[in-house]
C-alpha cells in the first residue's frame, strides 16, 4: 500500500512540474482601462439630465438629480461620476450593455451624444 502511495505522489509532482513549465504565467498584464485624460473627455451630466435611467448601474443607488453623473457615448447610460470612472479606469466597456468604448469615440466631438 505504500508502495503505491509512493508511486502516486511521484506521479503527481511530476505533472505538476511538467504543466508548469509548459504552460508559462497565466495572464500578462496590462492596462485595459482608460487613462484619466480620456475619463475627462466623457460626458459629465447631472442627474436630473440622464437620457435612459436614473438608477447606477455599478453601485445599485439611485442617481439624484443634484449629483453628477458620468454619461457613456454611445450607448447614452448613465452612472454617478465616481462609480463610472472607477470602472471605467479598469474596464473601457459600458457596465450596463458591454459596449466597448473605442478611440473614436474621444476624437470626435462629444457634446452630440448619439441615442443608441
Amino acid at each position: 500500500m505504500s508502495a503505491i502511495f509512493v508511486v502516486y505522489m511521484c506521479l503527481l509532482c511530476y505533472s505538476a512540474r511538467a504543466s508548469s513549465d509548459e504552460a508559462g504565467p497565466a495572464k500578462h498584464w496590462q492596462k485595459r482601462g482608460l487613462s484619466a485624460s480620456d475619463l475627462q473627455k466623457l460626458a459629465t451630466v447631472s442627474g436630473k439630465d440622464l437620457v435612459l435611467a436614473t438608477d447606477c448601474a455599478i453601485c445599485l443607488d439611485e442617481i439624484e438629480a443634484e449629483q453628477p453623473a458620468r454619461m457613456v457615448p454611445g450607448c447614452n447610460h448613465g452612472f454617478h461620476l465616481k462609480c463610472a470612472d472607477a470602472w471605467l479606469s479598469k474596464n473601457p466597456i459600458c457596465p450596463l450593455c458591454r459596449a466597448k468604448l473605442s478611440p473614436h469615440l474621444f476624437n470626435s466631438n462629444l457634446s452630440q451624444i448619439t441615442q443608441c
